[in-house]
């Protein structure tokens, strides 16, 4: 079969080969892949900074979508031909996240990832996919999609008529976004481009902030919320936009930390204290989340936003292109 695995860090570290199919175990099916996303962690990685003590080779991306075409003996949840997601984090089910969980994410140097033909992975590490959403739409919601969900839904449990804040028009924000107003909020959206912010307006924003235009954004969200402050940030920016991040935020308000985007200083803490701030890790999530997330998304037959498709062949240039930071939503392959 036709993969891509690092042999040592970096983007030019990364190599097309081919290797053997794998063979599902008894309680495992075969799955060959049709699409996958990227995620900023597929950066991170290629770096060196999110998993620096990583074995190579190892084949990365943690998103994909595909078909099963065998099944182990003793397999009784799929069938060939259903159309699944692996879950990000295959060992989280249910319940909360813990170590034993955390060392079986898929294409970060635990377990190898999705950018190959064909995987074989445990029956119960996979959710099936929504009838409505093409392969390319659904390798779109392992990582960004369920993150969101997490940090919205099952941490910040929102409701209708909430304020919720976007940082920027990547994958994950985009989500947030459309989420958001799945659930009746209202969402304020903020980007360095007003083209790209005509689109989120467009998406259903109903504000946005130019950050180029105003350096000091936490202001004009504050201006926004009569001086009160959202009722949640999807924070993906990280120590860049942390503090403004804290100080957009209400009295009690909720910020689900996401992402390393930006950096920065550190935060003062006095300012989660006289505001008694709610500040939560987010590492995606876990199946059960995934499949409420689709049954959410089902019933509103929402589509992600797809940003450009790139072949399968062209893995690395994709990379590429979200190194650019120009991308407006998830960028996908195609098998």
């Amino acid at each position: 079969m036709k993969a891509f695995q690092y042999e040592s860090f970096s983007l030019d570290g990364l190599k097309r080969v081919d290797l053997p199919e794998p063979q599902p175990g008894p309680y495992e099916v075969a799955v060959r892949f049709r699409a996958a996303s990227l995620n900023y962690r597929d950066l991170l990685f290629a770096w060196g900074v999110y998993n620096p003590k990583a074995k190579f080779p190892t084949i990365p991306l943690s998103d994909g979508a595909g078909e099963v075409v065998a099944v182990g003996s003793e397999v009784t949840r799929w069938k060939t031909g259903d159309r699944v997601c692996p879950i990000f984090t295959q060992g989280w089910l249910e319940g909360p996240y813990n170590a034993a969980k955390a060392g079986t994410t898929l294409g970060g140097g635990d377990l190898p990832g999705v950018l190959r033909e064909i995987g074989a992975f445990h029956e119960q590490s996979l959710v099936r996919i929504p009838d409505y959403l093409s392969f390319e739409e659904a390798a779109t919601l392992p990582c960004a999609a369920v993150t969101v969900w997490n940090s919205l839904v099952v941490f910040g449990n929102l409701k209708a008529g909430e304020t919720v804040l976007t940082l920027g028009t990547g994958g994950v924000s985009m989500f947030a976004l459309q989420l958001a107003k799945l659930h009746g909020a209202r969402v304020i959206s903020t980007s360095s481009s007003d083209e790209k912010l005509e689109r989120v307006r467009a998406l259903g924003a109903d504000e946005t902030i130019n950050y180029k235009t105003h350096p000091a954004w936490e202001k004009e969200v504050l201006r926004l919320t009569d001086g009160v402050g959202v009722d949640h940030v999807v924070e993906v920016g990280g120590a860049g936009t942390i503090s403004k991040s804290i100080a957009s935020a209400r009295i009690a308000g909720k910020i689900g930390v996401i992402g390393v985007l930006a950096q920065g200083e550190g935060v003062n803490p006095m300012f989660l204290l006289m505001k008694t701030l709610a500040l939560q890790g987010i590492f995606v999530g876990s199946r059960e989340m995934f499949e409420h997330l689709n049954a959410a998304i089902t019933t509103a037959q929402l589509k992600p936003v797809i940003d450009r498709t790139f072949p399968f062949d062209e893995a690395v240039e994709a990379l590429r292109h979200m190194e650019t930071g120009s991308h407006f939503g998830k960028i996908v392959l195609k098998y």
